[in-house]
């Protein structure tokens, strides 16, 4: 039997209309889905939450307790981008630590961990923190294609991941880059020397996603991330209902109720009707795009760049940013692209064509990385490109949190006037701007806005 984990509310959402559904709505949606037979609805993490203080004036940690009142049979799960934890860049141990256990105790029963670089050291602290604190730790291995990026390579990755004492395992394909082939090699090769339960999370941005679900399914691997029809396919996970008929009758069968499934439909197709008669959910995000396989941008950095070229009115340069991405990606010793490396290697793409001059500025997320603030590049640096960025300046090898300070209570004390609770405290480590503007309005105070670097591809 396959496990199936719904993920429409977290990274359907978060891929197709830049995450901008309403706590009502997720909760509404998952109220149903608890009563269908998933494995687990991933529904937090990921931008859910920066989204919900800065577009809705929403309390991302309310939004969690509804949709624990009206879950009572099926697990929740969240994204968490290690020592990144939800934001862009890295966060001292103390705050790594307090935000497991707040998660925890406001409701997550699983913690899906990875890191942009696949450096384990910034996993550590996080696999420690949810275990220490009774959540269910699976760490994901960020899939990507390159010369350096081999099945010999992922497999020592999933070994290590599994000696670090985690529950599970999740092949996460942010770009839906993983072809069939490759899926049912790979899955065949981590079955043999891995132990533990692997799952698959893909797009359906390259229009292969289901062909490689099928194809890992048959290779052996154990859970699956589906989203609901119509918030599937396009730039997000493959259909939720394709897949249950799919299996159904088969060895691999969910044992899932269906009907239960569908009576969610029209909640989510007035849902879609939303969002693309509001414009924030573009038909670009539902086209079969092959071109991916060569670009292999993930669909949530492809609906927010969208987004973002037109707020700039420069949906013209599309085409050529697409083209640039790729470059500044071999440029940086080929990160896979997702959370925060993907809004790095996205925003250096778009500024690159824009200013008309490649590097001729560069942002201060990819100056860090350079600076190995980040953790360990997967392959070597273009030279000609550091030295461009930061010249002849040193560069750190020590896992990057070691270098900094504890930052919680300093920040407890900072905002004694605002924060009224360890989960406001934590918001605004994450996020500080958008959360003291958020907590003033919550809270009745006065405060003035602030932007932070990254609004654009939120």
């Amino acid at each position: 039997m396959v496990r199936i984990v719904e993920t429409s509310v977290r990274d359907g959402q978060q891929s197709l209309f830049a995450t901008r559904m309403t706590t009502q709505e997720v909760v509404d949606l998952c109220r149903l889905y608890d009563q269908a037979g998933f494995h687990a609805i991933e529904m937090w993490g990921g931008a859910t939450f920066d989204a919900a203080m800065r577009f809705l004036d929403e309390d991302p940690w309310e939004r969690l307790r509804e949709v624990r009142k009206v879950c009572k049979k099926t697990k929740l799960q969240m994204l968490f981008r290690g020592q990144n934890i939800l934001g862009y860049r890295h966060y001292s141990d103390d705050v790594v630590d307090m935000f497991c256990k707040k998660s925890i105790e406001n409701g997550i029963d699983i913690i899906r961990i990875f890191d942009a670089l696949n450096d384990l050291r910034n996993l550590k602290q996080a696999v420690e923190s949810t275990k220490k604190y009774g959540g269910e730790c699976q760490i994901a291995l960020c899939y990507t294609t390159s010369p350096v990026h081999t099945i010999d390579y992922f497999v020592d990755l999933g070994k290590q991941i599994e000696q670090l004492g985690c529950d599970s395992l999740c092949i996460k394909d942010m770009a839906g880059v993983l072809l069939p082939e490759d899926a049912r090699k790979l899955v065949t090769a981590l079955k043999k020397q891995v132990h533990i339960p692997i799952e698959l999370h893909s797009h359906s941005t390259a229009g292969v996603a289901t062909m490689t679900y099928l194809a890992a399914i048959e290779a052996g691997v154990d859970i699956i991330d589906t989203s609901l029809s119509p918030c599937s396919d396009g730039t997000a996970q493959p259909s939720t209902q394709a897949l249950i008929n799919s299996l159904a009758g088969t060895k691999y069968d969910p044992h899932m109720d269906l009907h239960v499934v569908q009576r969610a439909e029209p909640m989510m197709s007035k849902i879609i009707d939303k969002y693309v008669n509001n414009g924030l959910m573009s038909w670009k995000s539902m086209q079969v795009n092959p071109k991916i396989l060569f670009y292999q941008v993930p669909g949530g950095m492809l609906s927010n760049m969208i987004k973002q070229l037109r707020d700039q009115d420069a949906m013209d340069r599309y085409d050529e940013v697409m083209l640039e991405i790729p470059k500044v990606r071999r440029d940086l010793g080929y990160p896979p692209l997702v959370t925060p490396m993907s809004q790095m290697v996205g925003t250096q793409a778009v500024m690159n064509v824009l200013m008309g001059e490649r590097y001729k500025i560069t942002i201060k997320e990819v100056r860090d990385y350079l600076h190995g603030k980040y953790g360990r590049a997967p392959a070597e640096v273009d030279q000609d490109v550091r030295k461009k960025i930061i010249g002849d300046d040193e560069t750190i090898t020590c896992r990057p949190a070691d270098l900094l300070k504890p930052e919680f209570e300093n920040l407890k004390k900072k905002y004694s006037d605002i924060a009224r609770c360890d989960e406001d405290v934590l918001s605004l480590a994450l996020f500080e701007n958008v959360a003291v503007n958020f907590l003033t309005k919550k809270y009745g105070l006065n405060g003035t806005k602030e932007i932070d670097e990254f609004e654009m591809f939120v």
